[in-house]
Formats: structure tokens, sequence, C-alpha cells
């Protein structure tokens, strides 16, 4: 009776051990984000994680959400077509990128390295609103 009780407990755990061997216990792997495109100003070869970083900065730097410069996607307008040149605020951003980063270049250049110092960026000017505001001197 005992030897029966032994081969009952030996073939349970062997059950289990084939109906668990039928799972697969390993990670998947993450997906890859799809690629940014009709990337015109920032670099074609940005990491996911480094485009929204980026863009997190415009947000705070602006004080705006996405749809700001982003057009609403035809198939869904809950969601953003990024790659659309629909919204005419975005070719204004590509032009203020390319005239900090000119700036930048000229005037805050660590010639001493090769390394260029980031000195200006868009909150300098915009300080968190959508439109940067005119300071007048008076005398």
């Amino acid at each position: 009776m005992k030897h029966i009780q032994k081969i009952g407990a030996i073939a349970s755990v062997f059950a289990i051990v084939i109906a668990l061997s039928g799972f697969n216990f390993q990670q998947e792997k993450p997906q890859e984000e799809p690629k940014p495109t009709n990337l015109k100003v920032l670099p074609k070869n940005i990491s996911h994680d480094e485009l929204i970083a980026t863009m997190k900065e415009f947000n705070v730097a602006l004080g705006v959400k996405c749809g700001f410069c982003h057009a609403p996607s035809k198939e869904d307008p809950k969601k953003m077509d990024f790659a659309s040149d629909e919204n005419h605020k975005k070719e204004i951003g590509r032009a203020m990128i390319k005239m900090t980063q000119k700036i930048n270049k000229k005037y805050f250049n660590r010639s001493w390295d090769n390394s260029p110092a980031k000195a200006i960026s868009c909150k300098t000017c915009h300080g968190g609103k959508e439109e940067p505001e005119m300071v007048i001197a008076r005398n």
C-alpha cells in the first residue's frame, strides 16, 4: 500500500513538472519602439528615450502639451500624428531649435575641449510660456 502511495506521489510530481514545462518562464523581449520619421532638425539616429526626453523639455520650456506643435491623427483625432507637418507651429519650433543651436555654437562653444556648453535653451526666453515675454527696460 505504501509502495502504491509513493508511486502515486512520484507520478503527481512528474505530472506537475510536465505541466509546468509547457509554460515559458523566459522574459519576453521588450518590443522595439517605432523609429521616428520626418526628423528634419533632431538627429535621425536619436533614441526613443532621448526623443521623449527632448519633447518633455519642450513641454516644460513652453508650458504646452504635444498638440501645441503636433497635429492630431486623421484616423483617431484623440491621438497625435507626430510625423505630420500640418501644424505650422512645428516648423516654427524647428526654426527655434536651429536658432538656439547656432547661438550656442557661435557664442558658447568651449573650444578648449571641443564640446559645446549648453548655454541657452527654449526655457531661456520662453520661461514656461508659449510666447516669450518682452521686458522693456525703463529709464
